[in-house]
């Protein structure tokens, strides 16, 4: 029979009752020691009630109700909601204000990918939750996705715990010793010919088209074409400004005349903010561009660049998985090679390493650009260096 005893330092009653196992366990009750008969008997019921859980083996449900109603007796509040599914509704939910747009949409789509994989169990106690269960789902992901995409989700897992261990909905974080995938050997992209990029804009939409010279004159990333406005188009001083999205380095690019003939010839629609209004719409559904990156692939190899590869379809997001990965050791070509071939022309063209980098915005080029000033003009001579890919086409 549960029993109560006290603790020198402590000044609550602490339950000693015996377990499943035969085992005897000591733990608060959270009544206070006051001398009141009264309390006694609510500590000694609690104790009780410990003892009846552990000898029985309760359902996690059973268990949670006894916990909730042992909860809201001596606090006098309502235990916030423990099973999985609500409490990670309701953090998703409180998210929305605090994150970006495209943050918030891989929060749903991650936390949508785990409550699919934990089937029945997202609306069990949260606390049923093991290490064992995320480990499994994080080498389930491992099949099918990239390890940095794979770190991603199980980060996205951890934050979400996190969250329910400072509410104390749960003790411990069980995705904290899931380790993360070790990352996959990085694989060299090379730059495009200009017949190869003749190519693809032949075999490319007027969408595709305009994107594909925007990536290879101004050598940025995909996503940012994809959610280029025309707000960030200066005409009249035939300058890009934006920031990335990556690293949110503010650049200022001077507009190469084969651009800036293309963009002359864009017609803007009324109320529409975006230049490829279509990619914009995948990337801020999606929150990503690996969707947008596979579209590009079957460009690549309908201009005959690489050979079509067949996609599985992502059971969660309704949309196709990761980039084609191509053979091991095999030089890469994607929409981000676009960024190599800029800076290829330019350093073919006479243009310093220290100009070409500033120009696409190199990573490598961040802490050069602060000991090195590089005027607008010079960006403007490089810029007027590249040639015209759209020639005769």
């Amino acid at each position: 029979m549960a029993s109560l005893r006290r603790v020198p330092r402590s000044s609550h009653f602490i339950a000693c009752y015996t377990g499943a196992d035969g085992k005897r366990y000591q733990r608060s009750t959270g009544v206070k020691v006051d001398g009141k008969v009264d309390s006694r008997r609510q500590a000694q019921k609690i104790a009780n009630e410990f003892e009846d859980v552990a000898r029985r083996k309760r359902t996690a449900q059973q268990v949670q109700r006894v916990f909730r109603e042992i909860y809201e007796e001596v606090t006098s509040a309502r235990l916030p909601d423990a099973t999985f599914r609500d409490f990670g509704d309701r953090w998703l939910a409180s998210k929305k204000a605090e994150v970006s747009d495209a943050t918030h949409v891989f929060y749903d789509i991650a936390y949508r990918k785990f409550i699919k994989h934990l089937g029945p169990k997202a609306d069990g106690a949260m606390f049923e939750v093991t290490k064992e269960e995320i480990h499994r789902w994080r080498d389930n992901l491992a099949k099918k996705l990239a390890p940095t995409t794979v770190n991603h989700n199980l980060k996205f897992v951890r934050m979400l715990f996190a969250a329910a261990k400072r509410e104390g909905i749960v003790a411990d974080n069980p995705a904290e010793d899931v380790p993360v995938l070790k990352r996959s050997v990085k694989t060299t992209r090379r730059p495009f010919t200009l017949a190869e990029l003749r190519a693809i804009l032949e075999a490319a939409d007027m969408e595709w088209r305009s994107m594909i010279l925007f990536g290879l004159y101004s050598g940025q990333r995909l996503g940012d074409i994809a959610r280029l406005s025309w707000d960030q188009v200066d005409l009249e001083a035939s300058e890009i400004r934006l920031q990335t999205s990556k690293t949110g380095r503010h650049q200022k690019i001077p507009i190469p005349p084969p651009l800036l003939k293309h963009i002359t010839g864009l017609q803007k629609k009324a109320g529409e903010p975006y230049l490829h209004p279509r990619a914009e719409d995948i990337v801020a559904t999606q929150g990503k561009t690996g969707s947008l990156s596979v579209q590009f692939h079957k460009l690549m190899a309908k201009a005959g660049i690489v050979e079509a590869k067949k996609h599985r379809k992502n059971a969660v997001t309704a949309v196709e998985d990761e980039k084609p990965k191509d053979r091991k050791g095999e030089a890469k070509v994607s929409f981000h090679s676009l960024r190599h071939t800029t800076t290829s022309l330019l350093k073919n063209a006479g243009v310093s390493a220290a100009i070409a980098e500033e120009f696409v915005g190199h990573d490598s080029a961040e802490m050069n650009r602060v000991y090195t000033h590089i005027e607008l003009n010079a960006m403007k001579k490089a810029a007027d260096l590249l040639p015209d890919v759209t020639a005769g086409l």
